[in-house]
């Protein structure tokens, strides 16, 4: 990896923002750092970063390199993960881009039993938006995305799509608790938890409430599922959740989910998704297959 060092030096830089904020997480100094940049820079014969009052942001010369470094990279790790196959060792590094519901349940349990069997493999996990985890797998800072309802699906490969039926979240003791299903219509009734517009989510809802007569009165909303799971132990409130964000039990820590009635608003669909045309590491390719498998049996 060392001949790929002033590779990852820039790659790090630009997404930083800064050569001194690199130069932190580098652990070496910035003025170092800025020489490194500017030989690069010399040896190409144009600038990579423009300068600002604040930190650096690419040039067009720069966007081209950057893109070039990722790939350069990305094969690396592959390459890698292949070696250490030959050396019957399972190695590598999966770079995992996600919707919020995959972060309290599913992934700490699939990464756990991945690394159960192949303890060398190291993860990172990305919290990102429906277009931020496509981006991701665009710029190759993530490997795989498991996304909510996607906003393009433009250069993806998907391996696995599952549907998810949106679930109301109230505590027990809540009036509408001892339903079967919950109508959108009897939500209306209570004060509702929403997410941010910028989440699969909303996404369905505000569809529902577009082809429907009912408006919901929204007294919280938050770009936090968490905070959204939590506060309906606190008062009546209804906020709103896919299978894969809640407990398998159905309830857990003062608050319980009922389905919304399909009438008023059919499943979302969760993607496990690649960059289209991209050879995977061979780590990132197992877990892939892992991950698909699972939601195959659990969702498909």
């Amino acid at each position: 990896m060392r001949h790929l060092m002033p590779l990852a030096y820039v790659d790090t830089i630009a997404r930083a923002g800064s050569i001194r904020k690199a130069a932190e997480t580098l652990a070496i100094t910035s003025t170092a750092l800025n020489r490194r940049v500017l030989g690069l820079e010399e040896e190409l014969g144009v600038a990579i970063f423009e300068r600002l009052p604040r930190g650096v942001r690419l040039t067009t010369a720069g966007e081209l390199l950057i893109a070039h470094i990722r790939g350069q990279m990305s094969d690396f790790e592959k390459v890698q993960s292949q070696i250490a196959d030959l050396a019957g060792e399972r190695r590598g590094h999966v770079a995992i881009a996600c919707s919020q519901a995959l972060l309290p349940y599913f992934l700490p349990e699939q990464i756990a039993d991945y690394r159960a069997e192949h303890p060398a493999v190291t993860f990172s996990v990305s919290l990102r938006d429906r277009a931020a985890a496509e981006q991701a797998l665009v710029d190759l800072s993530a490997d795989i995305a498991l996304i909510f309802e996607p906003v393009y699906l433009r250069d993806i490969q998907v391996l696995v799509s599952v549907p998810q039926t949106l679930h109301a979240v109230m505590a027990p003791d809540h009036p509408l608790a001892g339903q079967k299903k919950v109508r959108i219509r009897d939500c209306a009734d209570y004060p509702i938890g929403l997410p941010a517009a910028q989440y699969g989510v909303r996404h369905l809802l505000d569809l529902a409430l577009k082809r429907s007569s009912v408006s919901l009165p929204v007294s919280v909303e938050s770009d936090s599922f968490e905070f959204l799971r939590c506060y309906p132990r606190r008062e009546k409130l209804i906020s709103f959740q896919i299978p894969i964000g809640l407990p398998e039990t159905g309830s857990e820590g003062g608050v319980m989910s009922l389905p919304i009635d399909d009438r008023d608003m059919p499943a979302g669909t969760l993607y496990l998704c690649q960059l289209r045309g991209r050879a995977l590491p061979v780590a990132a390719a197992k877990f892939a297959g892992q991950v698909e498998r699972v939601l195959d049996e659990r969702f498909g």
